[in-house]
């Protein structure tokens, strides 16, 4: 899974993901553990009552062989119906895990606007159709090993009958001790068959859940690093030349003749209307998409050629939305990093301005911020985003919009701070709010996906344009 690239994600399901990871897999076990255990003992009952009777009553093998697969045949035909509700079943399963996590994402939202009866109502529908199809299933199950039973037993009693009848009028040289061996080992052989018959429900779950993790573990949608160079060092130097990409889904370019270069030390901003291409821009940097066309280097060395996992260890992210999972503010700041002291994480929770609401807590960076930073305010956790980033010391900083959720005076002491910290760094920022990047070295403004303007602040002000239209748009609005 970490070597699928991000559009995978993307374009999937975070519920269903998580079904086919923990669900599928569970399945998975469940038929190895049925046929180690069953069908082993199954397999061995089987080839002995064959061995037997071929040694015994050679002549009376035929039987076994012509009636046996005849009821198998049939069994198969009758497990046909129950692949498809076993897969319909695992469908519906993925669908109400995706269910469970929406409802579970938009639960503020649904609060807000008193939509709880509504949000019910669907995982009720859900729910009803997940049972539907599990009931449907069980049936099938039933009606499958019953038939199964019937089958095989009709198939014993046509043995006994057949077997007395050989004895009674000496045929084949069958005695009377003949017909209990016969009786005994085509029992076994029914037994066996139907033992392994009994595990068709859970092998075809398994094969289904196989199936369902091949579309992740076959899916040709990777991040493929495999023998490509390791950097081992980066300066910064970020080199765009006539850069295009086009989104699978879309026909139309997102970005197009993309060129510009950055360097240590430099912030470059990107700023436009929403849908402009600045998150893609961003997303190739960080190596997350791949151009359709042109080449994207750093420090002269083309990103196709580079292990960008090894590129990323020099690069830092603070995402528009602060990512925090359920731990304590030192973890949720050192995460990945192993050889991080307490003064390194106070350091960096200082020039994040964050240092101040940390040690107000009672357990000071040891307070549990709760599934996704839930016990902390909206600006707690941005800054707290900022601190993780700037402990790993990057050459290649990234806001993408990272003082979005600050207040006036938070925002001009972050401001202050990160104008320290990008010395000989390069550093983009994605900013809606253009007073955040009056200071940045060179403002790539892109409309449509192209780049209509470049300048510092000062410059891109001094001519009618998209950049110009924006600001004045902006400076309506009051500061907070």
């Amino acid at each position: 899974m970490q070597q699928l690239s991000i559009g995978y994600y993307q374009k999937t399901n975070a519920g269903a993901l998580q079904t086919k990871v923990v669900r599928d897999v569970e399945n998975i076990e469940q038929m190895l553990r049925h046929l180690s255990d069953g069908g082993l003992a199954a397999l061995n009952g089987l080839i002995g009552a064959i061995v037997v009777t071929s040694i015994r009553v050679p002549n009376f093998l035929i039987f076994f062989i012509v009636v046996a697969p005849i009821a198998s045949l049939i069994i198969i035909r009758l497990r046909k119906s129950l692949n498809e509700y076993n897969e319909d079943f695992r469908s519906q399963i993925e669908k109400m895990s995706s269910r469970v996590n929406e409802m579970t994402t938009l639960l503020t939202v649904t609060r807000a606007h008193g939509l709880e009866r509504r949000a019910v109502g669907r995982m009720k529908d859900s729910f009803a159709t997940v049972q539907e199809a599990g009931l449907r299933l069980d049936r099938i199950n039933g009606r499958f090993n019953a038939a199964a039973w019937v089958t095989f037993q009709m198939a014993n009693v046509l043995c006994l009958i057949l077997s007395a009848y050989f004895a009674l009028n000496g045929m084949f040289g069958i005695s009377a001790g003949d017909v209990v061996l016969l009786t005994s080992n085509f029992g076994m052989l029914i037994g066996s068959i139907i033992l392994l018959a009994s595990l068709a429900p859970a092998i075809s779950k398994g094969f289904a859940s196989i199936t369902s993790l091949g579309e992740v573990l076959e899916s040709p949608d990777l991040e493929l690093n495999q023998g490509k160079k390791d950097v081992e060092k980066v300066e910064g130097v970020i080199e765009f030349s006539d850069v295009a990409f086009t989104y699978p889904t879309n026909h139309k370019p997102s970005l197009n003749n993309i060129t510009f270069s950055a360097k240590p030390g430099q912030m470059i901003a990107l700023v436009g209307p929403s849908g402009s291409g600045k998150s893609t821009l961003i997303n190739l940097v960080i190596g997350f998409l791949r151009p359709s066309s042109g080449s994207i280097r750093v420090d002269g060395l083309d990103y196709k050629d580079l292990d960008l996992r090894t590129v990323r260890k020099f690069l830092s992210v603070v995402p528009q939305e602060s990512v925090l999972f359920d731990g304590t503010i030192a973890e949720n700041i050192s995460y990945g990093l192993s050889d991080v002291s307490e003064s390194d994480i106070r350091t960096a929770l200082r020039d994040a301005n964050a240092l101040e609401f940390v040690e107000a807590f009672d357990d000071g960076i040891e307070t549990i911020v709760g599934e996704r930073g839930a016990r902390l305010s909206g600006g707690q956790r941005q800054r707290l985003a900022i601190a993780r980033a700037l402990i790993r010391n990057p050459r290649i900083l990234i806001l993408d919009e990272a003082t979005s959720a600050l207040d006036s005076e938070s925002e001009r002491l972050i401001q202050d701070a990160l104008s320290r910290l990008m010395l000989n760094r390069t550093t983009f920022v994605v900013a809606h709010r253009l007073s955040t990047i009056k200071e940045a070295d060179l403002i790539l403004v892109l409309d449509d996906g192209a780049i209509v303007q470049t300048g510092t602040h000062a410059q891109l002000l001094q001519h009618i344009g998209v950049y110009k239209r924006l600001y004045d748009a902006q400076s309506f609005i009051p500061e907070e």
